[in-house]
């Protein structure tokens, strides 16, 4: 990612940060209707898991501009995802429903140049999240 992307996707979320809850009910609303296979993952209070998931987001923003004191949680919550029944394949409609979910939270001010980064912030983690699951997986 670029410093101009960095600073995009986290100027973009101080903007999604003060509708925390409303976006991620949006989130989890979007990724149950395109992903309904995902719903049964989904044990805990959905509202407590909209904190969570929101909170993770805020880490991962802010820490954009130095990856390398990230990457550990990057892949340790990955890692913890893999026993919660996360695949590989679930991570492109997490994907789609997070850059749907900004669409619809910043409106106007989702530009072109913002959904960029967005994609390249997502694709990069994602990335190191379903490398760091793939290896906590044992072969087969």
């Amino acid at each position: 990612m670029t410093p101009s992307q960095v600073d995009l996707v986290q100027s973009s979320f101080g903007q999604v940060a003060p509708i925390a809850d409303q976006a991620a009910a949006l989130f989890y609303g979007r990724l149950f209707e395109i992903a309904p296979q995902v719903k049964e993952l989904f044990k805990a209070d959905m509202a407590g898991q909209g904190r969570k998931l929101m909170g993770t987001l805020a880490v991962a923003v802010a820490g954009l501009s130095d990856l390398e004191t990230i990457l550990p949680a990057v892949e340790g919550l990955a890692r913890r995802h893999v026993a919660y029944g996360v695949e590989a394949a679930h991570y492109k409609p997490v994907g789609e429903a997070l850059i749907w979910t900004l669409e619809q939270g910043l409106g106007d001010a989702f530009t072109p140049a913002v959904k960029a980064a967005w994609l390249s912030a997502y694709a990069l983690l994602s990335t190191v999240m379903i490398s760091a699951a793939e290896a906590e997986v044992p072969a087969a």
